[in-house]
């Protein structure tokens, strides 16, 4: 399995990200000697410098210069976790475009720097079941997985217990089995309360802390988390699982890893002779200066849009459409999940506190369609969420003089919110294509987006609010929120996906049971863009998973010289 002459690399990875930091360290530690391409800036945990920074030191005192936003990050600036502490994480919308059909917006969320997404994320990472991976073809909508639970169980474990992920093991469910967990963080005494609440009134539901790829105990030279929060500030001392504090470091220990930072990948070039990817071209986001490498495999981890936009701009004549697209699959389907928030006031446990900053929220695996259909839709939801005290209330206070001071120090009363993710199927009109005409600041097609929530999705919202409801009343619930009537737009659970869908058949899939494509025989493609439906839960663990068995999969391959 030598590198020869007539190749730069043995693997080149394209992106840093969730999988990408997965295909290098485990092709690195396969001997492996690896490039990793990055279209966005280098980092260290020295750059999170907003970390520990209390508000009161930044200039907008953490609320940001709202025009500035407006103008340089309309879309970025919807995200939960963009704000004045964590602004140099995120591209500016204004130098990065792409198109939307107006009536179907699309938000895509992006942050183009060393590690990705893995700096900003919600850490939540519950498996998949095995529900998850046989419902397209139980209910026919979507094509069915080419792989089961089984085929990746031993990964969910492989992954689980590197990168540390700390959850309750009491309760096994079938869309969201136990994993490998360290110790779960505790629930606090409003959490509980609901929790018990909701068990009286609904027998088998479980309200638990979530799976979180947050450590409760020493990994690998990190350390268990301290409770500063809020985390898509970043993590210093690597608690929360993230490229560069765990994947790149292990990666980087072998000797085998190679990171280019900076480099724009322009498209990959195709050599009909022998079927596969004959080399990667790229171009200096800084200088422009245009280069090309070459490796024996190619994994590509750009994200899901990102990797699409890479594939659309391969052209060749075997594929005028897309580098490895004969089946003509390539950019439809687009899913997100839909990310919608029930809430309400708990009355009681004034006498309670929080203590810390707690990273991970609670959960509820999703309950319905299970076995049997029950509900008045396909599939269903699941439920994250977390209950805590209101803060300083002082400018919704009236009063004055002593009384009016002795209530500012008291805390306000419970909130318990309910934040569910909607399971979206696939559909071929929810796209992805290049635009003939608009270009980027680097002269590439940009990216234009179509999509749009569909009648299950809709029939999921309406019935999930009742649902949350019921529960909430079941607590004691006054004052509940409801979501919005107008649905938001997809891209805002930023759980981007399916748009080089794995499948059995090449007509109907871009890619096999092993995130290899079926046309280019050393392209594999591992990020979301391989998913074949969404779940009802977090699907990094997921990519994590897929990526480490692909990459396995693929040095197997080079060792008997089938690639």
């Amino acid at each position: 399995m030598t590198r020869g002459a007539d190749h730069d690399f043995d693997a080149i990875v394209i992106g840093s990200g969730i999988s990408g930091g997965w295909a290098a360290k485990e092709l690195t530690e396969q001997g492996l000697k690896v490039l990793l391409l990055e279209r966005g800036r280098s980092i260290t945990p020295a750059d999170y410098i907003g970390e520990h920074k209390p508000a009161w030191q930044f200039p907008f005192r953490q609320l940001g210069d709202r025009k500035r936003y407006e103008r340089d990050y309309p879309i970025q600036s919807t995200c939960y976790a963009f704000g004045e502490p964590t602004e140099q994480f995120w591209i500016k919308d204004a130098e990065h475009p792409y198109g939307q059909d107006p009536a179907r917006p699309f938000s895509w969320i992006r942050g183009n720097h060393l590690g990705g997404k893995s700096l900003m994320w919600g850490r939540c990472t519950p498996r998949w079941g095995p529900i998850n991976f046989e419902e397209n073809k139980r209910d026919g909508h979507g094509i069915d997985w080419p792989i089961r639970y089984d085929d990746i169980r031993p990964w969910y474990d492989h992954v689980e217990e590197f990168i540390g992920v700390s959850g309750q093991t009491e309760y096994d469910s079938p869309t969201a089995p136990v994993g490998r967990f360290q110790p779960g963080m505790l629930m606090n005494a409003c959490e509980t309360f609901v929790a018990d609440r909701i068990r009286e009134k609904f027998p088998g539901r479980h309200l638990t802390i979530a799976p979180s790829a947050i450590l409760t105990k020493e990994l690998h030279g990190r350390l268990p988390c301290h409770y500063c929060g809020p985390c898509e500030r970043g993590c210093s001392t690597g608690s929360y699982f993230s490229s560069i504090s765990s994947t790149l470091p292990a990666a980087r220990a072998t000797g085998n890893l190679t990171v280019v930072t900076d480099s724009v990948v322009v498209g990959l070039d195709y050599d009909p002779k022998s079927r596969k990817v004959a080399g990667v071209r790229t171009l200096d986001q800084n200088t422009r200066a245009g280069k090309r490498y070459t490796a024996r495999i190619v994994f590509l981890n750009a994200s899901t849009l990102g990797t699409t936009q890479i594939l659309l701009n391969s052209t060749s004549e075997t594929f005028p459409n897309g580098l490895g697209n004969r089946s003509g699959v390539l950019g439809h389907y687009l899913m997100d999940h839909l990310y919608l928030n029930v809430s309400g006031v708990i009355p009681g446990m004034l006498d309670k506190y929080t203590i810390g900053n707690r990273p991970a929220g609670v959960w509820m695996p999703r309950n319905h369609n299970i076995g049997e259909q029950n509900a008045p839709f396909l599939r269903g939801f699941s439920y994250e969420g977390g209950a805590s005290r209101a803060n300083w209330t002082g400018v919704s206070v009236s009063g004055h003089g002593a009384a009016l001071k002795q209530r500012l120090r008291e805390y306000g009363p419970w909130t318990f919110s309910f934040y569910p993710f909607l399971e979206c199927l696939p559909y071929r009109d929810n796209r992805l294509t290049l635009d003939p005409v608009r270009k980027d600041k680097l002269g590439l097609p940009i990216l234009n987006t179509r999509f749009e929530w569909g009648k299950n999705e809709r029939a999921i919202a309406e019935f999930m609010f009742n649902d949350a409801t019921a529960m909430l009343k079941a607590a004691g619930a006054t004052d509940i929120v409801p979501p919005p009537e107008e649905l938001p737009a997809g891209g805002l659970g930023i759980h981007e996906m399916g748009t080089a869908r794995m499948g059995r058949d090449p007509a109907t899939s871009f890619l096999n049971a092993h995130n290899q494509s079926h046309e280019v025989a050393n392209l594999f493609v591992t990020d979301g863009a391989c998913m074949t439906s969404t779940a009802a839960q977090n699907p990094s663990l997921t990519y994590m998973a897929l990526t480490a068995r692909a990459a396995n999969y693929a040095v197997q391959q080079m060792k008997s010289d089938a690639l």
